[in-house]
Protein backbone atom coordinates (compact mmCIF):
# COMPACT_ATOMS: atom_id res chain seq x y z
CA UNK A 1 0.00 0.00 0.00
CA UNK A 2 1.17 3.35 -0.73
CA UNK A 3 0.14 7.17 -1.16
CA UNK A 4 0.23 9.66 -4.07
CA UNK A 5 2.90 12.66 -3.24
CA UNK A 6 2.77 16.12 -4.84
CA UNK A 7 6.68 16.72 -6.06
CA UNK A 8 5.86 19.92 -7.96
CA UNK A 9 4.96 21.23 -11.26
CA UNK A 10 6.18 20.40 -14.72
CA UNK A 11 8.27 23.63 -14.91
CA UNK A 12 9.96 22.86 -11.39
CA UNK A 13 11.99 20.43 -13.60
CA UNK A 14 13.89 21.47 -16.27
CA UNK A 15 13.80 20.02 -19.76
CA UNK A 16 16.77 17.09 -19.40
CA UNK A 17 16.82 17.43 -15.95
CA UNK A 18 16.03 15.50 -12.74
CA UNK A 19 14.84 16.43 -9.30
CA UNK A 20 15.36 13.80 -6.16
CA UNK A 21 12.18 13.44 -3.72
CA UNK A 22 12.88 11.75 -0.53
CA UNK A 23 11.29 8.80 0.52
CA UNK A 24 10.90 6.10 3.71
CA UNK A 25 12.40 3.40 1.22
CA UNK A 26 15.43 5.34 -0.80
CA UNK A 27 15.42 8.39 -2.85
CA UNK A 28 13.57 8.78 -6.26
CA UNK A 29 14.64 10.69 -9.78
CA UNK A 30 12.04 12.38 -11.19
CA UNK A 31 12.90 13.12 -14.91
CA UNK A 32 11.46 15.57 -17.70
CA UNK A 33 12.41 15.00 -20.99
CA UNK A 34 12.95 17.47 -24.00
CA UNK A 35 10.08 16.34 -25.29
CA UNK A 36 8.09 17.56 -21.64
CA UNK A 37 7.59 13.78 -20.24
CA UNK A 38 7.97 12.77 -17.17
CA UNK A 39 9.05 9.70 -15.84
CA UNK A 40 10.29 8.40 -12.08
CA UNK A 41 12.55 5.92 -11.33
CA UNK A 42 14.54 4.53 -8.16
CA UNK A 43 17.51 6.63 -8.13
CA UNK A 44 20.09 4.43 -7.52
CA UNK A 45 21.80 3.02 -10.89
CA UNK A 46 21.78 -1.23 -10.83
CA UNK A 47 25.16 -1.64 -11.22
CA UNK A 48 26.79 0.34 -8.67
CA UNK A 49 24.35 2.21 -7.00
CA UNK A 50 25.23 5.50 -8.86
CA UNK A 51 22.33 8.56 -8.18
CA UNK A 52 20.81 8.44 -11.78
CA UNK A 53 19.44 11.89 -11.14
CA UNK A 54 23.01 13.23 -11.86
CA UNK A 55 22.99 11.57 -15.13
CA UNK A 56 22.15 12.86 -18.40
CA UNK A 57 18.72 12.41 -19.71
CA UNK A 58 18.81 11.61 -23.70
CA UNK A 59 15.65 10.73 -25.09
CA UNK A 60 13.95 8.34 -22.77
CA UNK A 61 16.87 7.28 -20.92
CA UNK A 62 19.32 8.43 -18.39
CA UNK A 63 23.25 7.82 -18.58
CA UNK A 64 24.60 6.90 -14.98
CA UNK A 65 27.72 9.44 -13.97
CA UNK A 66 29.64 6.79 -12.58
CA UNK A 67 29.76 4.43 -15.40
CA UNK A 68 27.65 4.99 -18.08
CA UNK A 69 25.10 2.81 -17.84
CA UNK A 70 22.41 3.67 -19.91
CA UNK A 71 18.84 3.17 -18.10
CA UNK A 72 15.66 3.36 -20.14
CA UNK A 73 13.08 5.67 -18.27
CA UNK A 74 10.25 4.15 -19.06
CA UNK A 75 11.13 0.39 -18.31
CA UNK A 76 14.11 1.02 -15.55
CA UNK A 77 15.93 -1.56 -17.62
CA UNK A 78 19.75 -1.26 -18.24
CA UNK A 79 20.06 -0.52 -22.61
CA UNK A 80 22.98 -1.89 -24.36
CA UNK A 81 24.69 -5.19 -23.48
CA UNK A 82 24.56 -5.08 -19.59
CA UNK A 83 22.23 -6.36 -17.73
CA UNK A 84 19.66 -5.53 -14.61
CA UNK A 85 17.63 -2.87 -13.91
CA UNK A 86 15.80 -0.68 -11.83
CA UNK A 87 11.95 0.23 -10.26
CA UNK A 88 10.23 2.36 -11.99
CA UNK A 89 7.82 4.96 -9.74
CA UNK A 90 4.03 5.39 -11.19
CA UNK A 91 4.01 9.32 -12.27
CA UNK A 92 0.77 11.25 -12.44
CA UNK A 93 0.20 14.73 -14.25
CA UNK A 94 -3.00 16.77 -13.95
CA UNK A 95 -2.96 20.27 -14.63
CA UNK A 96 1.03 20.26 -14.44
CA UNK A 97 1.15 19.07 -11.38
CA UNK A 98 3.38 15.91 -10.64
CA UNK A 99 2.56 13.20 -8.33
CA UNK A 100 4.15 9.81 -7.98
CA UNK A 101 3.30 7.12 -5.97
CA UNK A 102 5.23 6.05 -3.09
CA UNK A 103 4.98 2.84 -1.21
CA UNK A 104 4.75 2.99 2.56
CA UNK A 105 7.34 1.80 4.50
CA UNK A 106 6.10 -1.48 6.79
CA UNK A 107 6.60 -0.50 10.55
CA UNK A 108 6.32 -2.77 13.36
CA UNK A 109 7.35 -3.76 17.29
CA UNK A 110 8.56 -7.12 18.24
CA UNK A 111 6.76 -7.52 21.24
Amino acid sequence: MGVWIEVGYKADIPKLGSRVVKSGRGDIAVFRTQDDEIYAIVDKCPHSGGPLSQGIVHGKAVACPLHNWNIDLVSGEVLGPDEGCTRVIPVAIENDLIRIYVEAVATGTNG
